[in-house]
């Protein structure tokens, strides 16, 4: 396993992070202690979740996940062996209103998510807590841009950094990040830190892969001279980089089998390069999902690959990408077919 310094932190992570959001719906208990076990044994320290898993998301597994993590917390001990990162989750519009009667990023409401995440998890503390995503309107799944902000009552970023660095302070938190922001967003965080000397944001948890390099316009260079990196989430983009929605061959439980309004990754663009990125992969005698989960591994922006999988074999070829070391030849042959069809799942 490889290890990278968690932003401007003493912490040191693994660079496959085991992501969780299947815990609990597509996963069973016994399953995820199965993962869990197997990322300890090959080197992983670094365990991603949120209050809002398991994914898709419902009122009767709203934190089903962390308790799963922390009934193997309690099983295993070892806590101190661990990175654990978790998310807050914030305005929503209506899509999830069963949490704390419509979540926010205020006060009262982000000191009952930080509550309910430690009980869940069975620690007093968290690594890494993360804001899930803005609580605003802006360009985040699955939009390319912003037309017209509207007038909103959501909570500022000031208020919530604030927040955040009352939990630091309190020592309940260990470090904080963001998740789906913009070089906007990021910068707000970043400058407030600086101006009131709060705690500053070590990490940004993006959605990043060959179908998606939106990062690297803007947000790579914040990260790169801020020391803000990326835990790159969906690097194979809901299993479509793997190949095996294009030959048949996903099972019946494979992820959009199972919840086919996931289309993100599925459009025919999407599909066009992920033929071609495939062909290549298999050109060069590597995996279609070894290949695509390299590429983000080599990213110099990268701190954090978060693989999530259904099953240990997925797991193992998903964790066993940090051994693949992706010539300059094909490099060359992936920015060919980017050059063609760019970023066609944003």
């Amino acid at each position: 396993m490889q290890y990278r310094r968690l932003g401007n932190t003493d912490l040191e992570v693994s660079v496959i992070c085991l992501g969780t959001m299947t815990w609990g719906v597509q996963n069973t208990a016994r399953d995820a202690f199965e993962q869990l076990d197997y990322a300890l044994s090959q080197g992983v320290n670094f365990i991603d979740t949120a209050e809002l898993y398991a994914i898709p998301p419902t009122a009767d597994t709203f934190g089903k996940t962390e308790e799963i993590i922390g009934e193997w917390l309690t099983a295993r001990g070892g806590r101190e062996r661990l990175v654990i990162a978790t998310k807050v989750a914030g305005n929503t519009r209506g899509w999830v209103d069963y949490i704390r009667g419509g979540p926010r990023l205020n006060r009262e409401q982000m000191t009952k998510a930080l509550e309910g995440s430690l009980r869940r998890l069975r620690t007093d503390y968290i690594d890494l807590y993360q804001v899930h995503w803005p609580a605003r309107t802006t360009n985040y799944f699955e939009t390319r841009g912003v037309t017209q902000i509207e007038d909103e009552e959501v909570e500022s970023i000031e208020e919530t950094l604030e927040v955040l660095d009352d939990f630091v302070r309190q020592g309940k938190v260990r470090h904080i990040g963001i998740s789906n922001e913009t070089p906007w967003g990021l910068m707000q965080y970043l400058c407030l830190a600086r101006e009131r000397g709060w705690a500053c944001v070590q990490s940004i948890q993006n959605p990043y892969n060959l179908l998606n390099r939106l990062f690297e316009v803007g947000l790579s260079e914040i990260a790169l001279r801020e020391q803000v990196g990326l835990l790159a989430y969906s690097p194979l983009g809901f299993g479509v980089l793997s190949g095996k929605y294009l030959d048949g061959t996903a099972s019946a439980e494979a992820r959009l089998n199972r919840f086919p309004d996931y289309r993100r990754y599925s459009g025919e663009n999407s599909l066009a390069a992920t033929r071609s990125y495939v062909a290549i992969a298999r050109k060069h005698g590597l995996s279609p999902a070894q290949m695509a989960l390299a590429f983000v591994n080599s990213r110099p922006f990268v701190t954090a690959n978060i693989v999530g999988a259904t099953t240990l074999e997925q797991l193992r070829e998903n964790i066993g990408s940090i051994d693949v070391e992706l010539s300059q030849e094909l490099l060359d042959e992936i920015e060919t077919i980017h050059q063609r069809i760019p970023d066609p799942a944003p």
